[in-house]
């Protein structure tokens, strides 16, 4: 059941892949909706959004951002994205929006991180599992939704898969190409996180995956057989370290190395959804060839 469909609601991050897409979503279901950006220059979010100019790790503009917001949406990380230390960066901006948050009086955050990883953690995904800790203190509801690879037009890990399956025939796959993991597809997870904002009572962790289980070197030959390409020739090897996995990447495909290392150093770990969401959340998800062929359509029609 849904409930606060009156609501004001602040979107971060809306200029990117997951935000924009969620947020012509929150503008259908009537939601009284606030942006912040670094630029509002920069933002064209389109009628019906209010935009305020922001950053989480100076915390210029929060308060004014998030004065008067009943649910507020976290889709902020500075891996690949900001000057330094990711992981610092990531808690300063955690700290300084839930400071903000807990003096506006907000009621619910809600922030998309990783599936609970299978073994100890990368650095990525400790330190998401981190950011949700802190957002967690500063408000009644805090809600983690928690995604693997997420299969979209703009996504960076499915760039990465793609373009490694359009420009290498033959490659050298490290032990992470066996990993299971559950993508999901971006239609699947924006819908369920425009659902969380009125959902009645949600857990604090709501884990969302795709219709199945695949590994990575399946990824890749099914993306292949879905664009009529020949599979890959794919030679394992027992390891390949993080850091020459992530100048593997750069060399051919447009992912930087500052975002693909972290990235890759999460892939040994099995991330799959333990504990299904309750129903109306991510009921029907798309299997992994249908996430693929919708990318591909939003890929082309943006293009």
């Amino acid at each position: 059941m849904e409930t606060h469909n009156a609501q004001s609601t602040l979107l971060t991050g809306a200029t990117g892949a997951v935000g924009g897409a969620l947020l012509p979503k929150l503008l259908a279901q009537g939601h009284d909706l606030k942006a912040l950006v670094r630029d509002p220059g920069q933002a064209q979010l389109g009628e019906g959004v209010e935009v305020v100019k922001g950053d989480v790790l100076s915390g210029a503009g929060l308060d004014e951002a998030l004065e008067g917001v009943d649910v507020a949406y976290y889709l902020i990380h500075s891996m690949g994205r900001s000057p330094g230390d990711f992981e610092l960066n990531d808690r300063t901006g955690a700290r300084n929006f839930a400071e903000a948050a807990e003096r506006a009086g907000v009621r619910r955050i809600i922030y998309l991180g990783g599936l609970p990883p299978s073994g100890g953690g990368s650095a990525h995904l400790t330190s998401r599992a981190e950011v949700a800790e802190i957002l967690a203190t500063a408000v009644p509801e805090p809600v983690h939704a928690r995604a693997a690879m997420v299969i979209g037009a703009d996504s960076a890990s499915f760039t990465m898969l793609s373009q490694l399956v359009h420009r290498l025939p033959l490659m050298v796959g490290p032990k992470w190409i066996e990993t299971r993991t559950q993508p999901i597809a971006a239609d699947d997870v924006t819908g369920a996180l425009a659902t969380l904002a009125s959902f009645t009572s949600p857990p604090a962790d709501v884990e969302l995956g795709g219709a199945e289980i695949v590994s990575y070197r399946q990824m890749m030959e099914r993306f292949a057989r879905i664009e009529g390409r020949r599979e890959p020739l794919i030679i394992p090897v027992p390891v390949l370290s993080p850091r020459l996995s992530s100048y593997w990447v750069r060399f051919v495909t447009s992912v930087e190395p500052e975002l693909a290392r972290p990235l890759i150093d999460g892939l040994k770990e099995e991330m799959i959804v333990r504990t299904p969401p309750p129903a109306g959340i991510n009921d029907n998800p798309l299997n992994f060839d249908q996430a693929v062929e919708r990318a591909m359509r939003e890929s082309s029609t943006s293009g």
